[in-house]
């Protein structure tokens, strides 16, 4: 066994001296536009990219980046029209086209296609954002810190000077204006956005398309999902941002992506623009130890309860499953997600390539005492955060995982602080005082009501009892009594929920539950409205739901507070870690990890051998897709129309050169979550296809690329162009667009 281990360990530090010399292969990194002349154009012309540097990226003319758009930071589109026009998954508008079905308009079954603007539907709480430009403002940040500073005042020093950076760089609030880490706090970098907060939805294909292959297909290759949907930008006559107005005009772009007819080839130039979500790619030993043994599975746990709780009602009442089909979605995707991601861990053996790589790090540290004065404790302080933290781990999963985005109601008290803060201090103000802070309180209520519409319209009171019963469960059975939720008496007591559970409600949290749901404001419009007409601390405070929502806030204020020590113990470690990493390193080009900036990467369309005597092609067809068909199996039914246009051979000129449908397509590229609708562009940068997904044997890929099997799946352009014109008969959409042979 050791001799099996010091085996692994002496070929990847091999692999990792390799890398040392030789800078990471093109498929792999996540790179920042900014610097694509300096690190990676030439990289990309040796692939086939024909385009220069500056067509990329530039700040003072069209480029690449403005055809790019975000969609609040959690998908990605492209821009296809010059009327703001943009493409992007079904998965990232599935929301959208939920929020606005009902029984008698079910656009998530029978798809949506607007036939003129005046069509267009309003997409409520997204802003899409366009990026201006980007800068290095390291120095500008860390001019006060040196090595001498404690982490503590260093977190201090940078959160100040990047507020005096917004406040230069973006005095009017016109722009967006992000500052964010790079390489764990050892870089920061400016992004400033163009935001347009009037999005509308102009187009979707059923989810019989869109979702083709459901949570069985989810991650997994072969794949024949037409994951797409389309949006448009609207702003004010004079192109400023301007929120949702009948009177608003489409976007006129300062660049439109071009959709090609070509379709794609093995060994093809493919490259992808977008903003990923979060990757760990310098995750230390210790933070794989803590998934694979604590966190990964707590999160499959609880969500695996959570989907069967809503399946049972969603299958029952054709309302319910409008109403969570959009959650029923979100909790599914990263339910696999975890289960891919532990397996991945395990079979593509990361533990023992981060250990080969650390150990590696300790003999470079070691081999210079300067060097290791500043480098040589990384790795301990990481440890020691991680053994500190370890009782908090699972306490602070299960408040984040079965609490915060479980049952609606106790996430939903948070929308009560601030009138409950009023109402507390209204309590003791004096005369004047009072009237004023009375008007506030209005207000407050007024704003609560407005939105309570909204809110109760997607919950089902059933639906979500059953939830909390079933969720709260899990909770207080796994997490340690001491870490659980609790109020304080007047001589600041604990009193656990738990005890009360147990003492008052003979350990049943359905008679608990039932007491909440029959009584707080927070689960009933009705009880909702007639606390907002008159509001008082006295029933606020005492409403049930909310005191279990203060009860959640104190344990989780509680973890946080005890592992805040501990967090800056590891927030050193790590920053030191990656520093050196890139000093032991000098040749190889390093990438950040992704944090919802804009970013590219480039490789090739590419097949891919997974396991002894599996080999996958590099496309899907048509064909692949009517023989999953399982009428009996809403993950594979086939619309009849769609099974028409197949048996007539109705393809239109989005054929391949055989006369095949293709569907989906595989390249190297390098992407994660936020990727989801991003543009994959040919070495002219034109549209061959919508990134949609990764492949479940590399789910580890987010912290290890794994680069013999990672591929990124992605909807042929060419498919979803058919979809548009032949199914839903809206080829003025497609007549918008410049199509390129």
């Amino acid at each position: 066994m050791k001799k099996s281990l010091l085996v692994v360990l002496s070929l990847v530090l091999f692999q990792f001296s390799l890398l040392a010399k030789n800078p990471a292969r093109p498929d792999e990194g996540m790179w920042l536009p900014m610097l694509v002349e300096r690190l990676n154009h030439t990289d990309m012309q040796k692939y086939g990219l024909r385009l220069s540097a500056k067509e990329l990226y530039d700040i003072n003319h069209s480029s690449l980046k403005d055809g790019i758009v975000s969609m609040g930071f959690f998908c990605t589109g492209e821009i296809v029209s010059d009327k703001g026009m943009f493409l992007t998954n079904h998965h990232c508008g599935y929301e959208t086209i939920q929020q606005h079905s009902t029984t008698d308009h079910d656009y998530l079954t029978d798809g949506f296609w607007a036939q003129q603007l005046s069509d267009e539907l309003p997409v409520e709480g997204v802003t899409a954002y366009i990026l201006n430009y980007m800068a290095d403002v390291t120095a500008e940040v860390l001019d006060s810190v040196n090595d001498k500073t404690t982490e503590a005042d260093r977190q201090i020093i940078v959160r100040r000077r990047i507020a005096a950076l917004q406040a230069k760089y973006n005095p009017d609030n016109i722009y967006h204006l992000d500052i964010k880490s790079f390489f764990n706090g050892n870089e920061y970098y400016m992004f400033v956005y163009h935001q347009f907060g009037d999005v509308r939805l102009v187009a979707a294909p059923p989810e019989s398309i869109g979702k083709f292959g459901g949570d069985t297909d989810n991650w997994m290759w072969p794949r024949h999902t037409g994951d797409f949907s389309m949006f448009r930008i609207y702003t004010a006559a004079d192109g400023s941002n301007a929120p949702f107005h009948k009177d608003n005009v489409p976007y006129k772009p300062k660049h439109v992506i071009p959709v090609s007819l070509k379709g794609v080839q093995k060994d093809d130039y493919a490259m992808i623009w977008g903003y990923p979500g979060t990757t760990d790619r310098y995750l230390s030993s210790y933070g794989i130890k803590e998934a694979l043994e604590i966190t990964n599975q707590s999160i499959v746990d609880i969500r695996d309860k959570k989907l069967k709780t809503m399946k049972m009602h969603m299958d029952t009442d054709p309302a319910v499953r409008i109403q969570y089909a959009a959650k029923y979605a979100q909790t599914a995707n990263y339910w696999k997600y975890f289960i891919g991601q532990t397996k991945g861990l395990k079979n593509n053996k990361v533990l023992d390539k981060k250990l080969a790589l650390e150990q590696q790090y300790l003999q470079w540290a070691a081999a210079d005492n300067q060097r290791f004065e500043k480098y040589g404790n990384a790795l301990k302080l990481i440890e020691q955060g991680y053994e500190k933290n370890k009782p908090y781990a699972l306490p602070l999963t299960y408040l984040e995982e079965a609490i915060f985005q479980g049952p609606e109601q106790i996430y939903y008290g948070f929308s009560f602080f601030n009138i409950y803060m009023m109402l507390q201090q209204y309590q003791s103000a004096d005369k004047a005082t009072k009237a004023e802070l009375w008007k506030e309180i209005e207000a407050e209520a007024a704003n609560l009501q407005a939105e309570s519409t909204a809110h109760f319209k997607d919950i089902n009171a059933s639906t979500d009892q059953d939830l909390f019963v079933a969720l709260l469960g899990m909770y207080f059975e796994n997490v340690a009594h001491d870490y659980t939720a609790y109020s304080l008496d007047k001589k600041e007591n604990k009193k656990y929920i738990i005890d009360q559970i147990n003492k008052k409600y003979k350990g049943k949290i359905e008679n608990y539950a039932q007491v909440i749901y029959s009584k707080s404001i927070l689960t009933d419009p009705s009880r909702l409205k007639a606390f907002l007409d008159k509001p008082n601390y006295k029933s606020l405070a005492a409403d049930p739901g909310f005191e279990l929502t203060l009860a959640m806030v104190n344990s989780i204020r509680e973890v946080y507070g005890a592992m805040e020590e501990n967090d800056l113990m590891l927030d050193e470690g790590r920053r030191l870690f990656v520093d050196g990493l890139r000093q032991m390193m000098p040749e190889k080009k390093f990438y950040p990890n992704a944090n919802s900036t804009l970013r590219m990467t480039y490789g090739q369309v590419k097949d891919y051998a997974p396991a002894d005597a599996v080999e996958y092609n590099y496309f899907t067809t048509l064909d692949g897709l009517m023989a999953k068909e399982d009428a009996n199996n809403p993950e594979f039914v086939v619309p009849a129309k769609l099974k028409e246009l197949y048996k007539n051979k109705d393809f239109g000129p989005y054929a391949d050169k055989d006369g095949t449908m293709h569907t989906c397509f595989l390249t190297t590229n390098d992407i994660t979550g936020g990727n989801s609708g991003s543009p994959v562009m040919d070495a002219q940068g034109n549209l061959i296809g919508i990134a949609f997904d990764g492949n479940w044997e590399a789910m580890s890929g987010d912290i290890f690329y794994e680069q013999n099997i990672q591929r990124t799946i992605n909807v042929d352009i060419r498919y979803v162009l058919f979809i548009i014109d032949k199914l839903g008969n809206s080829k003025h959409l497609i007549d918008e667009m410049v199509l390129v042979q």
